[in-house]
């Protein structure tokens, strides 16, 4: 054997032994995608409870009141230009900016518990729908 057909042969193995490596980290069984749908179910559960709960604010009202079953929301749409916010923002800013001035409560820190849920509730209505950010 020469040097470079031992030097592919090795390359070749290496190659080999990284990618079979790669794709065992990202195998999974059905009762793994069951679990782990299982788990976002639960916690879009608890995103559309806070919706239909006036405790996000001070006043008595909910989300569900203006927007019933997360209707006209777009997630799908998110980040996008948000005429209330002078800016383009993700849906975390515009979830906050409700709570804040229709609800009259103090925002969520976008990475509050309360926060994901409420996002994956809203994602959960919106299954299924085509994603284009920035989209009015």
């Amino acid at each position: 054997m020469n040097r470079k057909t031992i030097i592919g042969a090795v390359f070749a193995l290496l190659a080999t032994v990284l990618v079979g490596t790669q794709a065992l980290g990202d195998t999974f069984t059905e009762k793994d995608v069951d679990r782990w749908m299982q788990q976002y179910k639960a916690v879009a559960a608890k995103g559309r409870t806070l919706w239909t709960s006036p405790a996000l604010g001070t006043n008595g009202v909910a989300c569900a009141q203006c927007h019933p079953n997360g209707a006209n929301t777009h997630p799908e749409t998110y980040p996008k230009y948000q005429k209330q916010l002078g800016k383009v923002v993700p849906i975390r800013e515009m979830i906050n900016w409700c709570i804040q001035n229709p609800l009259q409560g103090e925002p969520l820190a976008l990475d509050d518990e309360r926060m994901w849920a409420i996002e994956a509730y809203l994602q959960w209505e919106r299954r299924g729908v085509k994603i284009e950010p920035g989209k009015h």
